[in-house]
C-alpha cells in the first residue's frame, strides 16, 4: 500500500486503531525514566499520545495526511502540558532524515511493508538513536499466518524478530528482548481488535524486539 491507500484507508473509517496505546508499548516502557521519543509509522498517533503522558516529548511521522491531520485533531483535545510535548511530521519511514541529536526512544510498531522497504526504515531507526537510546520494533508476525488471527495476510510484508536483528546487525545495538510474542484480539462486537483492525476474539502472533545502543 502506498500512502494513497493509507490515506483513503484512514478516510474512510474514523480512527483505525483506536485511541488505546498498544499494549506492548504500554508493557515495555511504563515507568521508563522519559527523554526525546521517535514514533515511526506513528497512524493516528494513540501510541506517542500515551508516551506524551507519560513525560516523553515525542515525534510522531507517518507518510499519511490523513493520519497525521487525525492525530493534530487527537492532540488538540489533549491538555496542554500533554500536547505541548507532540510534534507531528507528514514524512516516509523510508526516507526521514534522523535528528543529529538523537533520540532516547525509536519506536516503530506495525511498520509492514515488504523486507526491502522494512530494512531501510528500520536502519534509518537505528540511525536516529542516541547514546544509549532504546530502538524498540513490534509488528505483526510471520507465524501469525498460520498460527494467529487478524492482520495482513501477505507472507511479503511479515517478518520475524530475526528479520530485524538481521536488518540492523550491523549498527552496534545490544539485544534486550527478541521473541514472537501473543496479544489477544478483542472478541466483542463492538470493539475493534486492537492492532489488526478486525473484530472477533482469538489470539495475535506479534514480533517484539528491544534493542540498546551503548552509552557514550
Amino acid at each position: 500500500m502506498d500512502s494513497q491507500d493509507w490515506d483513503d484507508r484512514y478516510a474512510a473509517e474514523e480512527l483505525v486503531w483506536g485511541v488505546d496505546p498498544n499494549l506492548w508499548v504500554v508493557r515495555e516502557l511504563t515507568g521508563r525514566a522519559p527523554g526525546h521519543a521517535l514514533d515511526v509509522a506513528a497512524g493516528e498517533g494513540r501510541n506517542a499520545i500515551w508516551l506524551a503522558g507519560q513525560g516523553w516529548d515525542v515525534t510522531g511521522l507517518d507518510f499519511s495526511a490523513v493520519a497525521i491531520e487525525r492525530a493534530e485533531r487527537l492532540t488538540a483535545e489533549l491538555p496542554d502540558e500533554v500536547a505541548d510535548r507532540l510534534t507531528w511530521r507528514h514524512d516516509d519511514a523510508r526516507s526521514f532524515d534522523p535528528s543529529a541529536a538523537g533520540y532516547d526512544l525509536v519506536l516503530v510498531a506495525y511498520l509492514q511493508v515488504p523486507a526491502r522497504d522494512r530494512r531501510v526504515a528500520l536502519r534509518r531507526a537505528a540511525d536516529a538513536l542516541a547514546p544509549g537510546g532504546t530502538l524498540l520494533v513490534i509488528g505483526h508476525d510471520l507465524r501469525n499466518l498460520a498460527e494467529g488471527v487478524g492482520g495482513p495476510q501477505d507472507p511479503r510484508v511479515l517478518y520475524g524478530p530475526e528479520d530485524v536483528l538481521a536488518d540492523v546487525a550491523d549498527h552496534g545495538l545490544t539485544v534486550v528482548r527478541a521473541e514472537s510474542v501473543l496479544r489477544p484480539v478483542g472478541g466483542d462486537p463492538g470493539h475493534k481488535g486492537q492492532d489488526d483492525g478486525q473484530n472477533g476474539g482469538g489470539t495475535a502472533v506479534d514480533l517484539l524486539v528491544r534493542l540498546e545502543r551503548g552509552a557514550a
